[in-house]
């Protein structure tokens, strides 16, 4: 498939995802494109996802491209909710995904980037990296999940501080707050662990990667929790597949 905004390529079991539009900006064509693709990869026998930048990660929303679609329904709840339905398809969609799903951030990583890279699984950057959610900045509040999402990952504390003050953080800031997991030199190294990560991913049985990844994305009570994923197990292990793990 041929896209305008974003570039879907396929090595093995492992695909890439990487967004195009300049400065990896997210107009009306990103927000239609992204569900596409990924509904491209069902029944595609990909097990494992990376998503990046090309020229950097991700500006966000491109607010120039996107004002004639938004400017018509602000004042109008519904019409507003229906314009930000079709972004949360994207964003949404990368967590449903049954396969990991990692983030390789070089670069700038704004507003919508970030909340797109707190839906994937693993976050892996560059030295060059730069994050920042600066929507209170013009006059909004972030409605892409990423304050749902991120103090989870980073702690209510700093989520409210990158919120709140729309400033930037770098790279290293981020890995020591959990945003990221693995801090490369620059983007060839970047992506080179990416590729790596996302081929060993691919080797592992893909329904224990599944089950695992439900089970830490559910936000059920404890004992809820543990009981569900007790069930997956019941229902998804078979003896030949314990008896290959234990060779």
């Amino acid at each position: 498939m041929t896209f305008q905004s974003v570039r879907l390529t396929q090595a093995g079991e492992v695909a890439t995802l990487t967004i195009i539009s300049k400065k990896g900006s997210m107009g009306p064509a990103f927000w239609q494109e992204v569900p596409q693709a990924l509904a491209s990869l069902h029944g595609s026998g990909t097990r494992a996802l990376i998503v990046r930048g090309e020229e950097l990660f991700s500006a966000g929303l491109d607010v120039k491209a996107s004002a004639p679609t938004i400017t018509p329904a602000l004042g109008n709840p519904d019409a507003f909710r229906a314009v930000v339905a079709g972004m949360h398809a994207a964003i949404e969609g990368l967590a449903a995904l049954p396969i990991p799903v990692i983030a390789a951030v070089h670069g700038w990583c704004i507003g919508g980037g970030l909340e797109l890279i707190s839906a994937c699984d693993i976050r892996i950057a560059s030295a060059d990296a730069r994050f920042s959610l600066p929507e209170v900045r013009l006059g909004i509040a972030a409605d892409l999940g990423g304050l749902q999402r991120l103090p989870h990952l980073i702690g209510r504390g700093r989520a409210a501080h990158l919120a709140l003050t729309g400033q930037p953080i770098d790279a290293p800031t981020a890995e020591r707050w959990g945003l990221i997991t693995e801090l490369l030199p620059d983007p060839a190294a970047l992506f080179t662990r990416a590729d790596e990560l996302a081929a060993y991913l691919a080797t592992l049985p893909p329904r224990a990667l599944e089950g695992t990844k439900r089970t830490l994305q559910d936000d059920l009570p404890h004992a809820q929790s543990l009981a569900g994923a007790v069930t997956w197990n019941a229902q998804h292990m078979t003896a030949e597949g314990l008896a290959q793990a234990l060779k």
